[in-house]
């Protein structure tokens, strides 16, 4: 789970077990100056990309549902006919 505001971004690692999650791991990172003027879509996809970094060790080869509450990035996700560098 991802999300975004106007100074931070923050992530969460969690584990379903019998249709409960776990809290495994969070994680946060303020924006520096530069960061802090990114509209709301690039402020979402850094905490995206932020997110994989920091937990990369707990995602490979594993399967994953990413959670994130921006419609704009679910809908680039979810086209089948996506243009890569817009992801």
């Amino acid at each position: 789970m991802c999300d975004a505001s106007d100074v931070v971004v923050g992530a969460v690692v969690e584990q379903r077990k019998e249709k409960v999650f776990h809290s495994i791991y969070y994680a946060s990172k303020t924006l520096d100056s530069a960061q802090a003027y990114y509209k709301v879509i690039g402020k979402e996809m850094f905490a995206l990309v932020f997110a994989f970094n920091k937990f990369i060790a707990y995602l490979v080869d594993t399967k994953m549902i990413v959670y994130i509450d921006h419609v704009a990035i679910r809908y680039l996700f979810n086209k089948k006919d996506a243009i890569p560098r817009f992801i």
